[in-house]
């Protein structure tokens, strides 16, 4: 009789493998903090214009800047509740974190397609139906500011120069009109098949179909609510950066700094850079003197934007990354509240 080969020592092999793997995936966290240390320059300036009585303001910054994450974990549960899925808020948060982790740090923020692996693995969800329900997340995300945004071009028109101008709504026109790509069939077999060629399973038939068909499920009382936890977050990015405007001493009210704020998110939603570095502190130069500032002013201002609203997400991030990073395999453990 001939001896089959005893299960246990590839069964052991097998899980050393995938110990070596999520090994491997917690260090591509410290790898992406060393993506973002070489991304900050000049921050000497910033921190020469602060001072220890700024330590309050900054600080109330960063709790509203945490305030924020609970509302997005919020409005990913209510559109899963749309496709009758309940999720526990606390993997919800942390699935966020950790794919915002990596978007913060990708241009684009192409992290967020992770997210399909939580969902995958904690609900089994298949990837066309994640896809559609994180479609409509972005959707959220591009749509409440970017309407925010157009109330700024409007209102800023008059004082920033004709170019601006130009440049803020030819980033609308960028940013608006890319979403609804996606809702056409043919663009949307073209971009599931360039996307997702890793799983060409599902980028066209039924897999199309169920993406579609996920579009379809989520209801206006659902978009609304969703919608209403994205302005609330958006709210709190405001008022943190009108934390750092008060702490550098610059004469900007809470309005001023939402329309710049906006219009900057507008331009750096071009996928070109890392969490819109560069481009937010260009924009601000080239509009803070025709606000009554210095272009150096501006520069400043964005760069403690950015130390006060994506260091401490960032860092957030690598924690929620070394705690819970994507999983592994597609067991569906059904995690509910």
């Amino acid at each position: 009789m001939n001896e089959s080969v005893p299960p246990e020592p590839r069964t052991a092999a097998a899980m050393r493998r995938r110990r070596l793997l999520g090994v491997g995936v917690r260090l591509i966290g410290p790898a992406l903090v060393l993506v973002l240390l070489l991304q900050l320059h000049h921050l000497d300036a910033v921190l020469a214009a602060l001072t220890w009585d700024d330590a309050g303001l900054l600080t109330a910054g960063g709790v509203l800047g945490v305030l924020a994450h609970p509302l997005r974990a919020l409005r990913w549960r209510t559109l899963l509740v749309a496709r009758g899925h309940r999720y526990a808020l606390s993997r919800s948060l942390l699935s966020l974190l950790s794919t915002g982790y990596v978007g913060h740090l990708t241009p684009g923020r192409v992290g967020d397609v992770l997210r399909l692996q939580y969902l995958r693995h904690d609900l089994g969800m298949p990837y066309p139906d994640g896809l559609a329900l994180l479609m409509i997340d972005r959707c959220c995300d591009v749509y409440v500011p970017l309407t925010v945004a157009v109330v700024a071009a409007c209102a800023l028109a008059p004082m920033l120069t004709g170019d601006l101008v130009l440049v803020t709504w030819l980033g609308v026109l960028f940013m608006a009109a890319g979403p609804p790509l996606l809702f056409v069939p043919a663009t949307a077999r073209g971009a599931a098949a360039l996307a997702l060629r890793v799983a060409p399973g599902w980028a066209a038939g039924e897999g199309l179909d169920r993406f579609f068909a996920g579009l379809r499920h989520q209801r206006p009382r659902h978009l609304a609510v969703a919608a209403v936890f994205t302005a609330l977050a958006l709210l709190l990015y405001y008022a943190q950066a009108y934390t750092v405007a008060l702490a550098l001493d610059l004469q900007l009210s809470f309005v001023n700094v939402i329309f710049l704020l906006a219009i900057a998110g507008v331009l750096g939603a071009v996928p070109i850079t890392i969490a819109g570095l560069g481009v937010r502190e260009l924009f601000f130069a080239l509009a803070f003197p025709q606000l009554g500032s210095s272009a150096e002013a501006g520069v400043i201002f964005g760069l403690g934007v950015f130390l006060v609203v994506h260091v401490p997400a960032t860092v957030l991030g690598f924690v929620s990354w070394q705690i819970a990073p994507p999983p592994l395999g597609t067991e569906n453990q059904k995690v509910s509240r």
